[in-house]
């Protein structure tokens, strides 16, 4: 799908074997890259969903074959300025470099955030990543969903980079609320990525959604992989698209060679 972009290389193709045993499957499986540290916490939701979902597809036995690299996040996090930027995409495109060298046959950011350099990191290797963004607006363009609002972190939910590449999927994103923003964002930095839990957040969570479902939108896109900590993605006021959930399981399509 359009969630990939390619290198100059040809690459290896694996043939679908859905349903199939563990058993001899292990020569077929391609082997992923992930990126990851952009917190743990996500990066733990990702590991496990990634293996799960292919234990779910071959049997309880198999395990994904995933390249990791966890990069230390306390210079990654809460950046701003360009020239943090600039040193971001330094780090992750060395990062991609060497999950390349090591065999990955394709990548994986395991962040929303961090997409805002996935073009440059992309650029720089010759293996296909799966982007978060393309991959969710293709979800939810295939289910026929117009207009949505997205939370996440604040350079998430305020920065053209996300927004733009989302509306690209014929999306019409609901505007902002600012101090919803902020305070999403800091429920985010200060609890989920230390692991923390915190009740009053969860409710604070279930107001905000019940509160953006009275706009005019179909949908709400959860933009961050660790909200899922707080939020049912399941069991709310509107449909609720997980970025993370639909980036794995585009991983999950890749590994077995179901994805193109």
């Amino acid at each position: 799908g359009g969630g990939r972009y390619r290198g100059g290389n040809t690459l290896p193709t694996a043939p679908a074997f859905a349903g199939a045993t563990c058993f001899g499957t292990r020569d077929l499986m391609r082997k992923i890259g992930l990126i990851g540290g952009m917190s743990w916490a996500s990066t733990e939701l990702y590991y496990r969903h990634l293996n799960k979902g292919v234990q779910k597809r071959l049997g309880t036995a198999c395990s994904a074959p995933i390249l990791m690299e966890s990069l230390n996040y306390c210079e990654l996090s809460r950046i701003s300025t360009p020239e943090q930027w600039a040193h971001a995409k330094e780090v992750l495109i060395a990062s991609a470099k060497r999950l390349q060298d090591a065999g990955a046959t394709a990548l994986m950011i395991a962040a929303n955030s961090m997409h805002r350099v996935a073009e440059d990191v992309a650029g720089a290797i010759s293996i296909p990543l799966l982007h978060i963004v393309d991959e969710t607006g293709e979800k939810m363009k295939a289910d026929g969903i117009k207009a949505a609002a997205v939370i996440g972190t604040r350079n998430v939910m305020t920065e053209p980079w996300f927004r733009q590449r989302l509306v690209r999927h014929g999306l019409t994103l609901a505007p902002y609320d600012a101090s919803r923003a902020e305070e999403i964002d800091r429920i985010i930095y200060e609890e989920l990525m230390l692991g923390k839990v915190n009740e009053s957040s969860r409710r604070t969570m279930k107001t905000f959604i019940t509160d953006i479902a009275k706009q005019d939108v179909q949908a709400i896109v959860l933009a961050c992989t660790e909200l899922v900590m707080l939020v049912d993605t399941d069991a709310n006021v509107l449909p609720i698209y997980d970025t993370t959930r639909i980036h794995v399981a585009a991983g999950v399509d890749w590994i077995l060679g179901d994805a193109p």
